[in-house]
């Protein structure tokens, strides 16, 4: 029997990306994932998450585990605001990451952290998208799965850690503190209003998200551009132009 643990990191912040990671382990192999110390993320420090990551990565390799990484930039979640909603994207993520982690036709059971309200409609929806090649696997979508099962925490850790790697970067290539991407942190907001200065807001923000459109409208007095697959965005006329 296997299982497959499904978790998410970053659905709510304005910086950065969405990262979804499924990982594939032989349930005779869950002691390697106690041994390791692996558990729900929001559990661990910082410096905790990337030693067990790393525990996590090795065990994959020596194990013959498979590990399905999504990284989900922000111009795709703008692009799929305008045809559809974030819980049917994180469908699309979840089923693109669950098919990375297991190339083989293998069964057993896929452990999802619901991220819609309805956790059943969640599982529901996820089959669906995985289509009939996946009818031999059995999915159990609960909310606080990251929490419940260890093969789905150690998931949320190489999501979490991957997401933390991608906000590392986007500081350093900015070179000033951007916090920890969340529109609540009063050091993301003071970067985000750096970051739309110029003539289009910066790629690693979400356009779509309040904060970046609220603080646009208040440096350039128009309302923000519509992102667009080229990367260049609609520049959208002031209501004072008309």
């Amino acid at each position: 029997m296997n299982s497959i643990g499904v978790d998410e990191a970053g659905r709510g912040p304005v910086i950065g990306p969405l990262v979804v990671c499924a990982l594939k382990i032989p349930d005779l192999n869950r002691d390697v994932l106690e041994w390791i110390g692996a558990r729900d993320s929001k559990e661990l420090t910082a410096k905790a998450r990337k030693v067990i990551a790393g525990q996590i990565e090795k065990a994959a390799e020596k194990h013959n585990w498979g590990i399905g990484l999504v990284i989900c930039p922000p111009s795709r979640i703008d692009l799929n605001k305008s045809v559809s909603d974030l819980n049917t994207l994180e469908i699309e993520l979840f089923a693109e990451a669950i098919r990375l982690a297991n190339n083989s036709h293998q069964n057993g059971i896929i452990l999802a952290d619901a991220c819609d309200s309805n956790a059943e409609r969640f599982g529901k929806r996820l089959e669906n998208a995985l289509g009939e090649n996946w009818k031999n696997w059995e999915i159990d979508s609960r909310h606080g799965m990251d929490s419940i099962d260890r093969v789905a925490g150690a998931a949320s850790i190489l999501a979490k850690v991957c997401r933390d790697l991608e906000i590392e970067k986007i500081a350093a290539e900015y070179n000033f503190d951007i916090g920890s991407g969340y529109p609540s942190d009063p050091k993301t907001r003071a970067a985000v209003k750096k970051m739309v200065e110029g003539n289009l807001p910066a790629d690693c923000l979400r356009w779509t998200w309040s904060t970046t459109s609220d603080l646009w409208s208040e440096v350039h007095s128009t309302p923000i551009p519509i992102r667009t697959e080229d990367g260049r965005g609609i520049i959208q006329s002031s209501l004072d132009d008309w």
